[in-house]
């Protein structure tokens, strides 16, 4: 049978950069690898930001976006029928950051999939600078993924201390207990903290075999009903450094909204064609040369207002709900 990871993880924790490091020690374990992209959105930037990585023993796969809930699971339920007849050892599954984990163990456990897949683990990424004051659906969405999780994997834990870390479990741990979980999470039984450049052997061997957790807990929202948002903006008129500067000023804006996450690609030289990748939080703006890209940014977060994102990026292409 084919061995399934989720690895999931709230808006800007590090899925992308995790799976990279995860999969280069799988590689070296001798096994065949899939990613699997499941996103609601129309575009996904993570699966170009994986693109590199394809190999004779990694490929990587998209579950169409673009569509109603409905459609998007059976498309989800398809692709994975399909891949189980290529030959893989294992597949890494990353949905969007708004991902019910429901929806994984349903389509799972369904007939044809439950002869052709063994889940092995649940893996949730939470970021070491977390921010402490989360709305209610944001908690519980935090909640929700951490739940079901056969560990915890903190990102970031280099530019955090003791204390730091100490907060985000407890944030974690208060989280459960508002949905009614019995879970509890604590360092070094069911959480890696870990420079994921530093991982041990040890480290790889208990990620590897956490395992996860079909743990019970109050559903509080279903995916369509919150507020968050994707604002998808091509072809943007604004020089890029124009760009990065209203990057920086949008997050002290109180008019646009909760924003979580900002990702994407700028054309960093257009006569050398050269790109950059941009990932942005709350928490500073990283900027990344890459080899080539697509001209797009996207805005992740909460109850935002259209009209005052537009005003920093103009020349928006489109705009969805993500799940």
């Amino acid at each position: 049978m084919v061995k399934v990871d989720l690895i999931t993880g709230f808006l800007g924790a590090g899925k992308t950069t995790f799976i990279r490091k995860y999969v280069s020690y799988l590689l070296d374990q001798g096994e065949k690898i899939c990613i699997l992209e499941n996103d609601h959105g129309a575009i996904n930037v993570d699966m170009m930001l994986l693109s590199d990585l394809r190999s004779d023993r990694l490929g990587i796969e998209m579950v169409a976006g673009g569509c109603d809930y409905d459609c998007h699971r059976r498309r989800f339920r398809t692709k994975l029928i399909t891949m189980a007849m290529l030959g893989y050892d294992r597949v890494l599954i990353e949905p969007s950051g708004i991902f019910d984990v429901d929806e994984f163990f349903d389509i799972l456990h369904e007939d044809p999939l439950d002869r052709r897949y063994e889940i092995a683990n649940v893996l949730t990424i939470v970021s070491a600078d977390l921010e402490e004051d989360l709305s209610e659906e944001a908690d519980y969405l935090l909640a929700s993924q951490a739940a079901q999780a056969g560990r915890l994997i903190y990102s970031r834990v280099q530019e955090a201390d003791a204390r730091a870390i100490e907060a985000v479990t407890a944030h974690v741990n208060r989280a459960l207990a508002a949905i009614k979980c019995s879970r509890t999470f604590s360092p070094g039984e069911n959480i890696t903290v870990r420079d994921w450049d530093r991982m041990t052997e040890e480290d790889w061997q208990e990620i590897m075999t956490a395992g996860y957790a079909e743990t019970g807990f109050e559903k509080r929202f279903s995916m369509d009903e919150t507020g968050f948002q994707a604002l998808f903006f091509m072809r943007i008129s604004i020089p890029k450094d124009q760009v990065l500067a209203n990057i920086r000023r949008i997050w002290q804006d109180p008019d646009v909204g909760r924003i979580f996450r900002i990702k994407g690609f700028l054309i960093d030289d257009p006569d050398r064609e050269t790109w950059i990748e941009v990932n942005a939080t709350a928490g500073g703006t990283r900027v990344t040369p890459i080899p080539r890209g697509q001209e797009i940014l996207i805005v992740i977060g909460e109850d935002l207002d259209e009209e005052a994102v537009d005003a920093y990026f103009p020349a928006r292409f489109s705009t969805t709900h993500v799940r």
